[in-house]
């Protein structure tokens, strides 16, 4: 199994794992909160087969990567995915990230800048700012986060179940868009995560990210269901198209917060377009 190290705490190493299959140009896909890089299977066997070196990770604390007490931030998890760009040595790379993992891409750029990265793909973004402040009135309330952060202290198990409910807008999608059997491997991959690692994130999410977006010169793609209700539509995705000065936005009726699952033929054909691949090859 491979795996970066990306830094210590204490006497054990904080490594990451990751996939890195096929050839071609580089596409980096990093999964939401709380899950994998196992998440996504419905892209990337696709994207190999259309030519494309395709890598996964594991954001620190989920999946195989180590489950560290410290570092559930957006400069840390940069910092971390900047090392996997430079030890693998990742040139003219297509960056795509859904939920929580478009917090990396999005400060990456901002912080690390665009010399190795082509475009990117957002999927379901936190940017521009999820919390509602004085100069971000179009925020959430605070209250909200610490709820669930109370909710995962008290059973995060029943804290997951609840989540992927959200996710997946399973009362109505269930056996339309998401099998019982792939929202049970969902929650079994989210359970594997690190307690301490699912609280603190929760704070990640409130990252303000506007100060990266002007930073940020390649081309940008946004993928979001209108019905996501995680990161509610209008709040994140619609909102953030007019941030960007080279971006556009593919809304997706209908769909919910976990769309590299529920809907992978329009989000894959989205990616193809944006990204200049001839045709979608079948697998």
């Amino acid at each position: 199994m491979p795996f970066i190290t990306v830094g210590t705490e204490n006497s054990a190493p904080i490594d990451l794992y990751y996939e890195d299959h096929g050839s071609g140009q580089p596409i980096v896909l990093i999964h939401g909160f709380p899950f994998s890089g196992a998440t996504w299977e419905k892209m990337s066997l696709p994207l190999q087969a259309a030519g494309y070196r395709v890598i996964t990770y594991d954001r620190r604390g989920f999946g195989a990567s180590a489950q560290p007490a410290i570092g559930y931030d957006y400069d840390t998890f940069a910092a971390d995915f900047d090392v996997l760009m430079t030890e693998l040595d990742l040139r003219n790379a297509i960056l795509v990230g859904h939920s929580m993992g478009t917090g990396e891409v999005t400060r990456y750029l901002g912080a690390y800048g665009s010399d190795r990265v082509d475009r990117a793909v957002l999927m379901a973004p936190l940017a521009p700012f999820l919390l509602k402040t004085a100069d971000n009135p179009e925020g959430v309330d605070k209250s909200l986060f610490k709820g669930f952060q109370q909710a995962i202290i008290a059973d995060r198990f029943a804290f997951l179940t609840q989540f992927c409910d959200t996710f997946f807008n399973y009362s109505e999608n269930k056996g339309k868009w998401v099998s019982e059997e792939a929202y049970r491997a969902h929650w079994q991959i989210g359970a594997q995560a690190s307690a301490k690692g699912s609280h603190d994130s929760v704070d990640a999410w409130l990252t303000d990210f506007r100060g990266d977006l002007p930073n940020i010169n390649i081309p940008v793609l946004i993928i979001q269901g209108d019905k996501d209700n995680v990161l509610p539509y209008p709040k994140t995705g619609q909102r953030l198209q007019n941030m960007l000065s080279n971006c556009k936005l593919v809304t997706l009726k209908g769909a919910p917060h976990g769309t590299p699952w529920t809907h992978p033929t329009e989000v894959n054909q989205a990616i193809m377009e944006f990204i200049g691949a001839p045709t979608m090859a079948r697998v």
